[in-house]
Parts: C-alpha cells; structure tokens; sequence
C-alpha cells in the first residue's frame, strides 16, 4: 500500500481481478502507461471493475511488448450503482462526450440514446460513449461504469416499458412549476430520466409521455437549457430527492 500516492494511474479493465491472476492490457492501455505516464515493470496501478471492485497491482512484462496487470490487494469493494436509467437524445460529438461524463459521474446506472421525431443527430457511436462514461468512472474514483445500451426510437421505449420503473421526462413548458414538488410525490425504487433534444419534444410525442401510466413531468426553471445543462440539472435533483446522496 506504501507505493500509493494521488498520482498512482487508475484504469478500468474487463476481466476478474483476484490475487495470482494475470490480467493482460490492450495495446493503447500498455503504451499510455508505459510511453505517456512512463511507468516502469513493478509500478503500482489501481485497476477496477464493477464485477471485482478496485485492486492494487503491478505493471509486468509479458514478452517483449506485451504487459500485463498483477492484481495484490483489494482496495475497494464492488459498488452497486443507483438503478437509475438516462435517456437523452442524441447530440453532437463534443457535447454528447460532456454528456456521457456527466451521467456517469451523477451514477446512472445505464445510458440510453433515444431517437425523437426533433433529434438532429442521425447515428451514435456507442463505443465512443462507452469510452467517455470509463474515462470519467476513471478519474472520479467510481468503482462502476454504467452500462451504454444501443440507441431505440422513443414510441418503442414507450411501449416496452418496464412497468415498475419511473419515467420522470423534462417538460421545457412548465416553468413555473416547482420540479421538488413533483420528485417529491415518488417513491424511491426503479427510475429513469428522460432529457429530449435540443428542439424539444414533439406534440406527439409529449401526448404519449402524457398518456404514460408511470411518467412524470417536471420541469426546470424559468430559463432554457442546453440538453447537457439540462441533463446535469436534472439528474443532481432526482439524486437529491430519490437517488443515494442522502441516508433514508
């Protein structure tokens, strides 16, 4: 444990970590430790996943120009995040990066790109998604990663819906209305957040989310947000009233 300071790297890997393991890295993890940061064979690095928790390891050669991760001890165990689905309309690159980021650092559990009638973008690159919400579980000491589920159009996540599960939607239309008021009707258990595109949601579409048996709208503020604003908006105020930010 002697050899951990702040700067130790830290990186997410897929398989088990468990003392005698070997876990092998992938080519561009290898060479950002051993090229960017410099690292050398027998440094420690944290390494975690959701399944294993976080463990301290060694940096080991494997051949010429292969490494591999030494698992010695555990640092901390598996975190379970909130059962709490995002789901968001598509935007473009740079932003949908913030946006990925931000939903895992609030703890989302999962990450849900919805095609609206209004969404501009026209595809999603679920893996750069997935190698945004890493990155930040990397660097914010998360012991989970959310999971990045493929893109659906919203009238089909309407009719498959998980019947137990709150779906709690922006509606850009109620600014005068108190959103603490209406969070505070639920009862905690299963949810959902839904942020629509930056045009917002068609007449439509805001009939069937009305006609919902478990979706709630709620809006947020007198001013209109950009739809990342909006997601870290709403998700710091479902956390607040109905995630794990407070004892209950």
């Amino acid at each position: 444990m002697a050899s951990l300071t702040k700067r130790t790297p830290r990186l997410f890997v897929d398989p088990a970590l468990a003392p005698g393991q070997v876990v092998p890295l992938r080519r561009d993890k290898a060479h950002y430790l051993t090229h960017v940061l410099r690292l050398r064979e027998g440094d420690a690095v944290r390494a975690f996943n959701g399944t294993s928790g976080e463990w301290l390891c060694r940096l080991a050669a494997e051949g010429r120009r292969e490494f591999v991760l030494r698992p010695e001890e555990q640092l901390a165990l598996p975190q379970m995040l909130p059962d709490i689905d995002y789901l968001f309309a598509p935007l473009k690159h740079a932003r949908l990066d913030y946006l990925a980021q931000k939903a895992t650092e609030m703890g989302c559990r999962r990450l849900r790109p919805v095609f609206t009638e209004r969404t501009q973008a026209e595809r999603v690159n679920i893996e750069r998604l997935k190698a945004n919400a890493i990155e930040a579980a990397e660097q914010c000491d998360m012991v989970a990663v959310p999971e990045v589920l493929p893109p659906v159009r919203l009238d089909q996540v309407l009719a498959d819906w998980e019947g137990e599960r709150t779906l709690i939607w922006c509606d850009e239309s109620r600014p005068g209305e108190d959103p603490l008021a209406v969070l505070a009707r639920l009862t905690r258990g299963p949810l959902a957040v839904l942020i629509g595109p930056e045009g917002g949601f068609s007449d439509g579409e805001r009939e069937a989310l009305r006609r919902h048996g478990n979706a709630h709208a709620v809006g947020l503020g007198p001013r209109i947000m950009r739809a990342d604003t909006a997601a870290v908006a709403a998700l710091a105020l479902v956390q607040a009233m109905l995630g794990d930010w407070q004892d209950r």
